[in-house]
This record gives structure tokens, C-alpha cells and sequence, in this order.
């Protein structure tokens, strides 16, 4: 297990994350900002999908995700049908041009992270890759967690019932 100034040093990393974010928020096409872009990327990797699964995966409000989702589909990105089992619903897909836009998406994406990253080997980006892709899971679903965690303080002045 890491020592308190680890995970001190790792916290204020992560809260500067926010500036890699913004580099690559500034490599996305000024028709598409960051909140399209997400909803075509998750439309793109998990398929078609109701409103409120793209909600849930997006993590944000309803609607927030009903002006991403009026955004791309004027774009005429995603395809908005009825959904089969409840027709007062809809199902979100892509278009062929919103395939088109995820393909372009991903090329900017890597344009920016190879412009950031020139200097770094393939070793430093694949281990940088599989170290972010288990703080993801090791943080899990998140979002469903209904309780905060208990400081360190809190656990140990806490008493049995």
C-alpha cells in the first residue's frame, strides 16, 4: 500500500488533469465540443441506446444530455427512433455521418496526443494506458455509490454499534 505523501502527490495530480483535458478539448472541431464528441464516442463503443443509459455513462443530468443529444442530432450525427418496447421512448444511433465524425474525432485525437506526447516512448504510453485504465477500474461504477466515503479521521473515531 502507498504512503500518505504518495497518494497526497497522486491527488494533485489528478486535480491537474484538467489542463490534459483542455488540450485535448482544443484538438475537437468547432462543431463538435466536448459534450458531443462524448455522446458520439459512447454511441460509437456501447451501440445503440435509450436517453438514460447515455445519461448514466455520460454522468450527468437528463438534461444535459437532452442538449448534447438535440446538438448532434441537428448535426444529423445520430439517428433518434422509437423504441420497440415503449414507443413513448427513443433509441440513439449513429449515422453514417456520425460514424464518419467519430472516425474524424479519433484521428484529431491522436493528432493531439502524439503532438503532446512526441517525446514519451511506446513502453512510457502503453504503461501510462494500462495504469489509467485500472484507476478506472478501480474506482468502478462511481456513480452509483449513494453514500460518501468515511475520512481516515472518521473510521478510526468511529465507535461499534
Amino acid at each position: 500500500m502507498a504512503a500518505q505523501r504518495q497518494y497526497e502527490e497522486l491527488a494533485r495530480q489528478l486535480s491537474a488533469i484538467g489542463a490534459v483535458k483542455r488540450g485535448l478539448g482544443r484538438g475537437l472541431p468547432h462543431d463538435c465540443p466536448g459534450g458531443s464528441a462524448a455522446v458520439l464516442v459512447l454511441l460509437d463503443r456501447h451501440g445503440s441506446m435509450r436517453m438514460s443509459r447515455l445519461a448514466e455513462l455520460l454522468a450527468v443530468d437528463m438534461s444535459v444530455t437532452s442538449r448534447h443529444v438535440a446538438h448532434v442530432a441537428d448535426k444529423e450525427w445520430i439517428l433518434r427512433e422509437p423504441d420497440p418496447a415503449d414507443k413513448r421512448s427513443r433509441i440513439l444511433s449513429l449515422s453514417p455521418q456520425g460514424k464518419a465524425k467519430v472516425g474524424e474525432l479519433n484521428d484529431l485525437s491522436i493528432q493531439t496526443l502524439t503532438h503532446y506526447l512526441h517525446d514519451w516512448s511506446d513502453d512510457e504510453v502503453v504503461q501510462l494506458s494500462t495504469l489509467l485504465a485500472r484507476l478506472r477500474d478501480s474506482f468502478g461504477d462511481c456513480r452509483a455509490a449513494s453514500a460518501r466515503l468515511p475520512l481516515p479521521s472518521e473510521e478510526t473515531t468511529r465507535t461499534p454499534a
